[in-house]
């Protein structure tokens, strides 16, 4: 899907990796703006999150016009959580069925380091019964193993099987793709 169309055509791989491109120019030219505290988790996901996931052929905005069943994308999907009702960011979905989830992060929230992040997605993910989940702020992408579940005093690392900077996105453009594409998804990526 062209982020900058609006609509949920179908995406190529090639297409796919010219957005995800112009998408990592875009946020390189303007970095030092992005990562200033001021800069919410709700921008970099308008800017940036959901046109990356509309590239790998997401339907983001239910622009299909989907039945809430059957949307790709759910927002703020509930799920318990030791008994409480927890919403992660994004539930991505094939015919209804969670895949995966995306918990999305402003870009002064450090990915690689901060233990919080990291646990509350694999803590969804694992309650869930969802074996991979992204934690990104689009600056940093980490994809996590939540097959085994968290504790609190777990190290950030625990459970990371991929950790990527925007800046490698294009050179490591297939490992995502091959994966979180939903292209791929349909065809049993995971």
């Amino acid at each position: 899907m062209s982020a900058e169309s609006g609509s949920a055509e179908v995406t190529t791989p090639e297409q796919a990796r010219e957005e995800i491109h112009k998408l990592v120019q875009r946020f390189a030219s303007n970095l030092d703006a992005y990562k200033r505290a001021e800069y919410k988790e709700a921008q970099v996901r308008v800017e940036f999150i959901d046109p990356f996931c509309e590239a790998l052929g997401w339907d983001v905005r239910n622009v299909r016009g989907y039945a809430e069943q059957y949307k790709d994308v759910v927002h703020e999907d509930a799920i318990k959580v030791s008994g409480a009702t927890r919403a992660p960011d994004y539930c991505f979905r094939v015919g209804g069925v969670r895949k995966f989830f995306l918990e999305a992060k402003k870009p002064a929230v450090p990915v690689k380091g901060d233990v919080g992040p990291a646990y509350q997605l694999r803590r969804y993910a694992w309650s869930a019964k969802l074996p991979l989940s992204i934690l990104t702020d689009f600056e940093e992408f980490a994809v996590y193993d939540c097959r085994r579940r968290p504790k609190p005093t777990d190290k950030v690392s625990v459970g990371r099987i991929m950790y990527l900077t925007f800046d490698q996105y294009l050179d490591r453009f297939d490992d995502i793709y091959d994966v979180f594409a939903k292209e791929s998804v349909l065809k049993g990526s995971f």
